[in-house]
């Protein structure tokens, strides 16, 4: 296996990859869709999307356990393929949304199959050797990095010919991806380490409750749940924020998700890499946690669009705290239950992701209608910034005697 290992991550990362420059794509456009599709202002669409994340993010809950199981059963490539080919159809799907409940059932769908990160982190979990695991989960973070550099901008490139055209590239996109995983990506996980699919297992209740086991990884889950949700401030209203404060076009917030994309694609790509072996996951975590909060206090005061591009780079180091945390819970559980571990970590994200971006979508929505008692867009980021410190004392708390 060791042979395989590093070939193996070049393919996983360029998985990763298009699939993450199929979601950039559409990110500039979305706004303009719903509004297309409602006729209502920017920060009633803000709203919109606040629940199709909320009804994707309760799909993927309830399936990304189950998909975990079946990855550690079957393998991780039939379950990757399956999810890349659910993606593609759904793309085509929100393309030809003729109305905003179209939106709704396709963010549904993907939800269902989307388990493609979940396995593709254990896919990097049975490759890895243990004390390299948090430097190679940072590639994920980097396949993020740079798939936000090149999906973003040619999203805001390809909007000029309408709204529906980024989400048929992202069909294509993930449609290619599908292929390229078919005759090239090989499976992780050898028979040994697999096991029998159990429906105990399978849910998203159960697989919380088995982490009562690992002591260490069941304290880091509420540092992981305010990390989560702090991110949705970014995942969930940059392009609002940006548009309404800054006045930017789909161009401009592309070509800004394109820089983010680049400081997180050289912070987890390659600065892990090296900070995370001389620091150690403990340390990383505590920074990464204390950059993430600077960052999001950075943007929630900017006053001027050119400071949001210097605010990322210290905001791109809250990075180094997502796979250290991964890298420490990874260590506790045996090989066989990699693919558990993993699809119950996207189990937690996802119950961020229900109420996250409902959450910073509603602050933004407030805070910019005519009704509040300020005008302050940057809300949904100060709360970031609050949960990010609140995340940094509870994994202080965890970690102590780790």
């Amino acid at each position: 296996m060791s042979d395989k290992r590093s070939p193996a991550i070049v393919f996983v990362f360029i998985t990763i990859l298009i699939d993450v420059i199929g979601i950039g794509i559409i990110i500039p456009v979305v706004p303009q869709l719903i509004k297309e599709l409602t006729g209502g202002t920017l920060s009633e669409a803000a709203q919109y999307a606040g629940w199709l994340s909320f009804s994707y993010s309760v799909m993927l809950f309830v399936f990304s356990p189950i998909m975990g199981g079946l990855s550690d059963q079957f393998g991780r490539r039939p379950v990757i393929l399956a999810s890349l080919l659910g993606l593609g159809v759904d793309y085509i799907f929100l393309g030809f949304a003729p109305t905003i409940t179209w939106l709704f059932v396709g963010r549904i769908l993907a939800g269902i199959t989307g388990a493609s990160f979940t396995t593709a982190t254990a896919y990097i979990a049975d490759v890895s050797e243990p004390e390299k695991r948090a430097q190679n989960f940072g590639l994920v973070g980097a396949a993020f990095g740079v798939g936000f550099i090149l999906g973003p901008t040619l999203g805001g490139l390809l909007a000029d010919y309408g709204a529906r055209v980024p989400f048929f590239a992202s069909a294509g996109l993930a449609l290619l991806n599908w292929v390229y995983g078919y005759f090239v990506l090989p499976e992780s996980l050898s028979v040994e380490n697999r096991r029998t699919f159990d429906w105990k297992r399978a849910n998203p209740i159960s697989s919380l409750a088995n982490l009562k086991r690992y002591p260490i990884v069941l304290s880091l889950l509420w540092p992981l749940v305010f990390l989560y949700v702090a991110g949705y401030a970014t995942q969930s209203t940059w392009t609002y924020y940006t548009m309404e404060k800054f006045g930017w076009s789909s161009m401009s917030v592309g070509l800004s998700l394109g820089f983010v994309g680049l400081m997180v694609a050289i912070v987890q790509g390659g600065l892990t890499r090296i900070i995370l072996p001389k620091l150690g996951e403990k340390k990383s975590v505590f920074l990464g946690l204390t950059f993430n909060s600077l960052g999001n206090l950075g943007f929630a005061l900017a006053s001027a669009g050119w400071m949001m591009y210097a605010i990322m780079v210290p905001y791109a180091f809250g990075g180094l705290a997502g796979p250290a945390i991964q890298g420490i819970a990874s260590k506790q559980v045996p090989a066989n239950a990699q693919g558990e571990l993993q699809g119950t970590l996207t189990s937690i994200l996802s119950v961020t992701a229900i109420f996250g971006p409902v959450l910073m979508t509603s602050l933004f929505s407030y805070f910019t209608s005519p009704s509040a008692p300020v005008h302050f867009p940057g809300a949904p980021f100060l709360a970031a910034a609050i949960l990010a410190v609140v995340s940094l004392v509870l994994a202080r708390r965890a970690l102590a005697k780790f």
